[in-house]
């Protein structure tokens, strides 16, 4: 029987063992995939802001041409005035007024993402006599 034990003992040490190599090898995998992953949201975020100072410049640059022939506020508020229509048509396309996958229905509506309200309250169960909670 001691000979069994000392089995038991053996295979416990083998199962934690294992249990801390595949810890250890998941870590390591998880932190490979997150520095990968850290690198391509950082040339993200550099390629946003490289896009903002380029959006700036061309802003500016749309402003001193107004300048030109108009007095400097009138152009600052004309430029103001066409990067927020611009910013308007942006966002319109960002958010369709149909989503992807719906059509309108035949009536023109679209679907509900719900069922639809009933017109009618419910009944009430302990109000109704032929109810199967009927008390007599």
């Amino acid at each position: 029987m001691e000979r069994l034990d000392h089995l038991e003992h053996l295979d416990k040490d083998l199962v934690d063992e294992l249990a801390q190599v595949a810890r250890e090898t998941v870590r390591d995998e998880l932190r490979e995939q997150s520095r990968k992953q850290r690198r391509t949201a950082m040339l993200y975020a550099a390629s946003g802001t490289l896009a903002l100072y380029a959006g700036a410049a061309v802003a500016l640059a749309v402003g001193l041409a107004l300048a030109i022939a108009l007095p400097a506020w009138a152009a600052a508020l004309i430029t103001a005035a066409i990067l927020g229509v611009l910013a308007q048509v942006l966002r319109g396309a960002a958010h369709p007024k149909h989503p992807h996958g719906t059509t309108p229905g035949p009536t023109g509506a679209l679907p509900t993402p719900y069922p639809p309200m009933p017109t009618t309250p419910p009944g009430r169960p302990d109000l109704d006599p032929g109810g199967p909670h009927h008390r007599a």
